[in-house]
């Protein structure tokens, strides 16, 4: 007796594999759990839920990301209204760059303007 895989079962297998390999290699999980946890997290427009990566995180009552970064660039939340952050290009050439100090980004632009 054959064994036959339906059609269906095998779409349901690499769906299944898809999303593991999402939750695995990308930002999307962390990310998604973040902006669940705390209204006041956002990933920023120039970014993406799968690239996006906090790399210090305000370790108060809310844990909103102070710093973060993706493939392009770096972010700062600056808690400013009109621009509630800051973004700047990795390859930069700013003398003594310092990606936890924002005021050393000689060419940050705002982001999120309203």
């Amino acid at each position: 007796m054959k064994n036959k895989i339906s059609g269906s079962t095998i779409f349901v297998l690499a769906a299944g594999v898809l999303v593991v390999g999402i939750v695995m290699w990308t930002n999307f999980f962390s990310n998604a759990l973040m902006l669940a946890m705390d209204r006041v997290n956002f990933i920023p427009a120039e970014s993406s839920i799968f690239s996006f990566e906090p790399y210090e995180i305000n370790q108060g009552s809310s844990s909103y990301w102070i710093y973060g970064q993706d493939s392009d660039n770096y972010y700062y939340f600056s808690y400013e209204a009109t621009s509630p952050y800051i973004y700047i290009l990795k390859s930069n050439d700013c003398q003594g760059f310092d990606r936890l100090n924002f005021k050393t980004w000689c060419t940050a632009k705002p982001g999120g303007e309203k």
